[in-house]
């Protein structure tokens, strides 16, 4: 069942998402070589904390931290531990929090040093499709062309979208309906209203969109062994055009919809 949200829910979801967002950019911060990605997580629970917020990830399904890092190959889901950060590295740091009852979700993939043009490709290709989805987040569109923008922008730049993890829905639950495909299935999915608010969450591969996942059960890793890259936001549709509530700063226009930026 899709949950509509009234304009005080969203504002609400925009308090949580603003969170997220300033955590978020102090891991980019500190997200340098010799770190590990452990001291990372404790950055981020610190200041979920700090703020009077609470850890949407950690005790989910019995996941033991506050973020997921996930580095090269590592497409989602990598548990933070003892591994440092190396020059050269793409990370993907993945969380959310509560904030009066209300969920938000987002991502980043950021670069430790100097990486290779590849990578830096990888990155762009994957924020750039990631906004050309928000791009779609409107009201009377059915949520397959959200889902198709994704996937032509990523093919066409010779990249895969991953197939067996989508985005979701979201609001008081960190996973609500529907389901948001980052590729066009058979169905064309729920016409999207206002008031539904998406965790809009790209993943793209250099290689195959196959993944894998290792032996502690969380981590998911590309079949191939090439690097994958992920960008998120949580995004509210509204009869004035799509709403990205996962952003630092005040709700000014430029914020909402950034997308000159892109294309």
């Amino acid at each position: 069942m899709i949950i509509i949200k009234s304009s005080e829910e969203i504002e609400k979801m925009r308090e949580s998402g603003h969170i997220t967002a300033l955590v978020l950019r102090e891991l980019e911060k500190n997200t340098e070589e010799g770190i590990t990605t452990r001291e990372l997580d404790r950055i981020a629970e610190d200041l979920i904390i700090k703020m009077k917020a609470r850890p949407a990830f950690k005790g989910y399904r019995d996941f033991p931290c506050s973020t997921t890092i996930s580095i090269n190959e590592e497409v989602v889901h990598g548990i933070p531990g003892r591994r440092k950060l190396r020059k050269g590295d793409i990370v993907s740091i993945d969380m959310g929090v509560f904030y009066r009852d209300y969920c938000s979700d987002a991502a980043i993939t950021v670069a430790v040093g100097e990486i290779s043009e590849d990578k830096k490709r990888l990155l762009k290709v994957t924020r750039e499709a990631l906004y050309r989805g928000i791009e779609k987040a409107v009201q009377g569109l059915w949520l397959s062309e959200l889902s198709s923008q994704i996937q032509a922008h990523v093919e066409s730049n010779g990249y895969s979208v991953v197939r067996d993890l989508v985005g979701h829905g979201i609001g008081r639950a960190m996973h609500e309906d529907p389901q948001v495909p980052n590729y066009k299935s058979d169905k064309s999915g729920p016409k999207l209203r206002a008031g539904m608010v998406l965790a809009i969450e790209p993943m793209v591969n250099m290689g195959t969109y196959e993944i894998e996942i290792k032996e502690d059960k969380w981590t998911v890793v590309t079949k191939d062994s090439k690097c994958s890259a992920h960008f998120e936001h949580t995004v509210a549709i509204t009869s004035n055009g799509p709403r990205i509530l996962t952003l630092p700063g005040s709700s000014s226009r430029e914020e909402e919809y950034p997308f000159s930026r892109w294309n």
